[in-house]
């Protein structure tokens, strides 16, 4: 069984960063794409960010420019670095791992960007 477990989330003010984590417990060649979502309260669930097995990337229009989603394979992690964090971006951030036939979820790490 696939687990993925999130970390890095916390508290910060508007324009602060913070990086989260997602660490699965097998190799995440395995999967053919590895992303970010976050679904803030009333919300849908919603992309934020994805790689790809072959390292191609694709970003929500609202976080273009100040995210970036990168992999190590080595460690068998997914990183989503987030800069110039809005109170808008305030949500529970999971981290998703599809292969051809299943969807993996991790249990989710909050965000929260405070004035």
């Amino acid at each position: 069984q696939v687990q993925l477990v999130e970390s890095g989330g916390g508290l910060v003010q508007p324009g602060g960063s913070l990086r989260l984590s997602c660490a699965a417990s097998g190799s995440i060649f395995s999967f053919n794409a590895m992303g970010w979502y976050r679904q803030a309260p009333g919300k849908q669930r919603e992309l934020v960010a994805a790689i790809t097995r072959g390292g191609s990337t694709n970003y929500a229009r609202s976080v273009k420019g100040r995210f970036t989603i990168s992999r190590d394979n080595a460690k068998n992690t997914v990183y989503l670095q987030m800069n110039s964090l809005q109170p808008e971006d305030t949500a529970i951030y999971y981290c998703n791992a599809r292969t051809a036939s299943r969807n993996y979820w991790g249990q989710g790490t909050q965000v929260t960007v405070f004035s």
